[in-house]
């Protein structure tokens, strides 16, 4: 490190450091001097990632406390997220932050600290977890008897796996899926909880064939080599797993979260291979004994059906006891036939005599003879009477046509004398109308007051000033303004209307044309 001193002031050697110059040193040898450490702490204000994503806390014990801080990328990376309280190892170096002069630790790993702190961390996951109702029986489903797939989550190079397709293998071949993952370390939950999910969106008809029972198996191992499956994501996946799940975590007395969150829960990875299938050769032999017993059980039915069927033939009498009341009936009934055809044949021919006279009574050529004679008189009787009205119609038309003459000769003169009646009446009229018109009242020296709107002004209080009025003498009309309640003369006279045109004589003609 080397720092380039500034000039010394007042006589002083000791150079002089500007602020950054001093942070960047502090900051250069605490990474060099601390560059790896392991610090146990409990972790006090966590409040989650920022904005940025980083995650932003501190670490304290009794007398002391330091600023931590997880970057995104590593924070996203962890197994573990810390809590308020949670009594941690960290893992990182100490360094600090110019901005403030403060030093912290950048956190790489972060684990529980003691297997104390992870069993009371586990004890406060199960609650609330348990609380959501993540571990209710009621949400359970039973495991197929025989499932064809089964999908196995586990390492693909340690014994499990091995102990899985054997047990399988002797009780039941099936097809086996297995989904490689990591059973330890940090990486694991996560790599758990992504095949949980992926056998699930497997499609039923699709290239790779979806399980129908899914095992999740590891071997035995402390606390911390079993973490993994207390982490939440890996107990939501499997608690939201469509297809049934069995958990094999461990040995018989190891419990982990998964195991309250699967279907079922096998002791051992072997364990839960006799839970997913039935011993074939059990299965078999049960198949051997039903079908000995179906056949047994068919057997003796038959047997008691035979025998009832017996008893009930030997309660019934001969069949030579059922047709004897028949045959005597059909003999005495074949013995009355002869008889009975020929009376039969004798009314019948009775019957068709009486109809053969009825049938010539209504022959249709007596019918048609009288009709014919009928018809012969009719045509006698209407000629007569045609002739008859013939003449009796001569005589008439000549009696009318001289009633016609005669009324014409009245009606022309009826109709000239109302002509002249009303001729008459018209021009009394026209005289009453000529007098009672206003063009005589005029004549006699008054005036006709019309408004804008070419109607009368009848009374005074109608009009208003600056109002235009039009005033009609008798030979014209003249435009007028109203001022104060005085009539004075527009400066252009209107033209005189045209006179009415005389009321045409409408009987003028002759009323013989």
């Amino acid at each position: 490190m080397s720092i380039t001193p500034s000039t010394p002031a007042h006589g002083s050697n000791k150079p002089e450091l500007t602020v950054s110059e001093l942070s960047g040193s502090i900051k250069r040898t605490l990474e060099d001097t601390f560059d790896h450490v392991r610090l146990r702490g409990e972790v006090t204000g966590f409040k989650g990632p920022s904005a940025s994503g980083h995650v932003y806390f501190g670490l304290k014990d009794a007398t002391a406390r330091i600023d931590a801080v997880i970057w995104k990328g590593v924070f996203g990376r962890m197994g573990l997220r810390p809590e308020d309280g949670m009594d941690v190892i960290a893992t990182g170096k100490v360094s600090s932050f110019p901005g403030s002069s403060r030093y912290q630790i950048i956190i790489e790993q972060i684990e529980l600290a003691g297997e104390g702190a992870l069993l009371a961390e586990l004890e406060r996951r199960r609650a609330r977890l348990k609380a959501e109702g993540l571990f209710d029986p009621l949400r359970k489903r039973p495991l197929p008897y025989l499932p064809r797939v089964i999908g196995v989550v586990t390492s693909p190079t340690g014994s499990v796996i091995r102990d899985i397709i054997h047990r399988v293998r002797d009780r039941f071949p099936m097809h086996i899926l297995v989904w490689p993952v990591r059973v330890q370390g940090e990486q694991s939950a996560g790599e758990v909880a992504a095949a949980i999910r992926g056998f699930n969106a497997l499609p039923e008809d699709g290239p790779v064939p979806r399980p129908d029972v899914l095992i999740v198996a590891r071997g035995g191992g402390s606390l911390e080599d079993l973490w993994g499956f207390n982490d939440e994501a890996v107990v939501r996946a499997a608690a939201g797993s469509r297809i049934p799940l069995i958990s094999s975590i461990g040995h018989e007395t190891d419990t982990t979260l998964i195991d309250h969150a699967a279907d079922l829960r096998a002791p051992t990875p072997t364990a839960a291979a006799e839970l997913a299938v039935p011993v074939r050769s059990e299965l078999q032999a049960t198949v051997a004994d039903l079908s000995s017993r179906l056949r047994s059980a068919l057997a003796r039915l038959i047997d008691r059906r035979r025998t009832e069927l017996r008893s009930a033939a030997r309660a019934l009498p001969q069949p030579e006891t059922f047709l004897a009341l028949p045959r005597q009936r059909l003999d005495v009934s074949a013995a009355r036939l002869p008889q009975a055809l020929a009376s039969g044949v004798s009314r019948r021919r009775l019957q068709l005599a009486a109809l053969s006279q009825k049938l010539e009574q209504r022959s249709p050529r007596l019918d048609l003879a009288r009709r014919r004679t009928n018809f012969e008189a009719v045509s006698a009787r209407l000629a007569n009477a045609l002739t008859l009205r013939l003449d009796r119609a001569r005589r008439d038309n000549a009696q009318g046509r001289q009633m016609i003459e005669r009324s014409a000769v009245r009606l022309t003169g009826a109709i000239t004398r109302v002509l002249q009646q009303k001729r008459r009446d018209l021009g009394t009229a026209v005289q009453l109308l000529d007098s009672v018109s206003h063009q005589r009242i005029l004549d006699r020296g008054f005036v006709l007051v019309l408004d804008q709107e070419r109607r009368p002004v009848r009374q005074k209080a109608k009009l208003r000033a600056q109002q235009q009025v039009s005033l009609t003498f008798a030979d014209g009309e003249a435009s007028a303004v109203i001022t104060d309640g005085q009539v004075a003369p527009a400066p252009a006279p209107r033209s005189r209307t045209a006179p009415a045109a005389p009321v045409p004589d409408l009987f003028s003609q002759d009323p013989e044309a």
